[in-house]
């Protein structure tokens, strides 16, 4: 099977070394003057944050990640907006772009799906999200009940499947109802968008049984995550389905076990987040980076111990890896250029050897 590695692009901010607090690079204020009085940049005030996200994508590109994840954030920019975006400045990169279950027609999301996969030559993917807490929720104007949500997923995911591979296409469900409908003339026989699901519930992993492509874990010990993998994986059989897993997890890597050790603590020092110390566990640290780029834990050490924590994870059977770390634009090339093909060739090896 093959093993993506996709980078996160910072949606609703980035930072900077040793410090973990977002900001927006590149955003400048009308009052703002980068350099002397002197000296003039011929930029101006056009240079934002979208253009930051550009290069951190070109960055995932040049340093030879196989996609990008774009998360929704309630205070950070579209998703969709930012997909279409960087989508022109790669030719390769996968672009799994996260929306909630609230997002509206499952048709309607499909054909903007169709426009996409036309002009990036099949590159986008789907991860929907149950959408978060209800504050979140009802702030953005979802007032649908929790036990709602995963129905009214699987229902949406049904129905733009359906209209994406079958015309005519009708259906009538509880959230959603096509009569007659499916793509045709140049939108029809699109690629089908990859879904990527998560959660731990019950109810969340019966439905990555049912309609997933791929299962997102919370980063976790290995083997944590391989009995989860093994329990998703039967679960799946029951629906006569074969699934893919992935990890999402952040990174903190140095030439050395120490200097990184060093760079992760003084990043959490000067957290503005550090209410309480990580849980260390080995090279997994839980709740080191969680207030800034949302995972659960980092594994920090050398490039060497990070490498051979990543092959294991594959080895136990993850074939996604949902990568970050901050600054997300230098430490793209930290990782590509150390820990990448380290991974790579010893997983190829390991496989190889297995066959």
């Amino acid at each position: 099977m093959t093993t993506e590695f996709l980078w996160q692009l910072p949606t609703s901010g980035d930072g900077r070394y040793g410090n973990s607090r977002k900001e927006r690079r590149a955003e400048r204020a009308s009052s703002a003057h980068p350099y002397s009085d002197v000296l003039t940049d011929p930029r101006g005030l056009s240079f934002n944050y979208f253009d930051y996200l550009h290069q951190v994508a070109r960055a995932a590109d040049l340093a030879g990640f196989d996609g990008i994840r774009i998360p929704e954030d309630i205070n950070g920019d579209e998703p969709w907006i930012i997909a279409g975006y960087v989508a022109r400045g790669s030719r390769h990169l996968k672009l799994v772009t996260e929306f909630d279950a609230s997002r509206g027609s499952s048709v309607y999301a499909a054909k903007n799906t169709v426009s996409y996969q036309r002009f990036t030559d099949g590159r986008f993917a789907w991860q929907i999200s149950a959408g978060g807490d209800d504050k979140h929720r009802r702030a953005l104007g979802d007032f649908v009940a929790d036990s709602e949500i995963n129905p009214r997923i699987e229902e949406f995911v049904t129905v733009a499947r359906g209209v994406l591979t079958q015309s005519p296409y009708s259906f009538k469900g509880k959230y959603f109802e096509v009569l007659n409908g499916g793509f045709q003339g140049a939108l029809s026989n699109q690629k089908v968008p990859p879904i990527y699901l998560s959660g731990k519930s019950k109810e969340s992993l019966a439905l990555s049984a049912k309609v997933a492509d791929f299962h997102i874990f919370d980063a976790d010990t290995v083997e944590s995550v391989q009995q989860q993998i093994q329990e998703l994986s039967s679960l799946a059989k029951q629906y006569g389905r074969e699934i893919a897993f992935a990890l999402r997890i952040d990174i903190v890597s140095r030439e050395t076990e120490d200097e990184a050790i060093f760079d992760a603590q003084r990043y959490w020092q000067q957290s503005t987040q550090n209410h309480h110390q990580p849980e260390l566990n080995g090279n997994l640290w839980v709740g080191l980076s969680t207030d800034t780029t949302a995972a659960n834990a980092t594994l920090v050490g050398s490039y060497e111990q990070v490498t051979q924590a990543l092959v294991a994870y594959a080895a136990a059977g993850v074939s996604s890896f949902l990568l970050s770390s901050v600054p997300h634009f230098e430490e793209a090339y930290r990782l590509g250029e150390h820990v990448l093909p380290g991974v790579r060739a010893q997983i190829k090896h390991d496989q190889r050897r297995a066959a």
